[in-house]
C-alpha cells in the first residue's frame, strides 16, 4: 500500500525576521508528517500587498492538494489577507501571536522617535489589523501569555500578553478556534506545545484541549 501524500504547509515569519526563525517549527512539523515550505518576504521595506500577491502565487504552485499556512505575528495577518478569496486550494490557517485586531505596541512605536522607520510599510496594517474573518478557510489562533518582551514598554497590551502582543489583540470575529499557551512571542517559534497544537489544528480544525 502506498503511503499517503504529505500535506503541504507554508510558514510565514513575522516582522524584522527571516525564514530561519521558523526552523524549529519547520522541523517539528516535518517530523510530524507534513511537507513544509518557508515563505520569505520583506516585512519593512516592501508593501504588504507585494508579499500577499507572492504568497497567493506560491499557494497556487503547490496545488492541487490542500495547502495550509502558518504565520507568526505579522505573517498571520498576511496569511489571512492572501486567503480571504476562495480561488485558492483548500487548507487551514494557524496564526501565532498575530495582532489581528491591531497592535498596541505598533501604535506606541508610531508615536516614538524612529517608530515609522522600524515598522516601515507594514505600519498601518499592524496598527489597525482586520475587522473580521469571513473567508472560507478555518483559522486557528495560538496566543501567548508569558510576558517576556519589550512591547509593554511602548504600548498598552492589556492584562495578558506575550511580551509583544496582547491576548485580546489576537481575538477576531470569525476565527474557528483560539487557545492561549504559556509562551512568549518569540518563544512560540521553539515551543513543542505550540508545534503540537499547530499540527492538531491543521489536521482536525480544532486545538487539543
Amino acid at each position: 500500500m502506498n503511503a499517503p501524500t504529505p500535506i503541504d504547509v507554508l510558514l510565514l515569519h513575522g516582522l524584522w525576521m527571516r525564514g530561519f526563525a521558523m526552523a524549529m517549527l519547520h522541523r517539528r512539523l516535518r517530523d510530524d508528517g507534513f511537507r513544509v515550505h518557508q515563505f520569505e518576504y520583506m516585512s519593512v521595506a516592501a508593501p504588504p500587498e507585494q508579499a500577499i500577491e507572492r504568497l497567493r502565487r506560491r499557494i497556487r504552485q503547490l496545488a492541487p492538494g490542500p495547502v495550509h499556512v502558518v504565520g507568526h505575528s505579522l505573517g498571520g495577518i498576511l496569511a489571512l489577507l492572501a486567503c480571504r478569496d476562495d480561488d485558492l486550494p483548500v487548507g487551514r490557517i494557524v496564526c501565532l501571536g498575530s495582532p489581528l485586531n491591531g497592535s498596541g505596541a505598533a501604535r506606541g512605536l508610531t508615536h516614538s522617535w524612529g517608530g515609522d522607520m522600524l515598522l516601515g510599510r507594514s505600519r498601518e496594517l499592524l496598527e489597525h489589523g482586520l475587522e473580521r474573518w469571513d473567508g472560507q478557510r478555518e483559522v486557528g489562533m495560538i496566543a501567548g501569555r508569558q510576558p517576556m518582551g519589550l512591547g509593554a514598554l511602548v504600548g498598552e497590551l492589556g492584562d495578558q500578553h506575550d511580551g509583544t502582543v496582547g491576548v485580546e489583540e489576537t481575538r477576531l470575529p470569525g476565527l474557528a478556534a483560539h487557545c492561549v499557551l504559556e509562551t512568549s512571542h518569540t518563544g512560540m517559534l521553539v515551543s513543542a506545545d505550540v508545534a503540537r497544537q499547530v499540527a492538531v489544528f491543521l489536521r482536525e480544525g480544532r486545538f487539543d484541549a
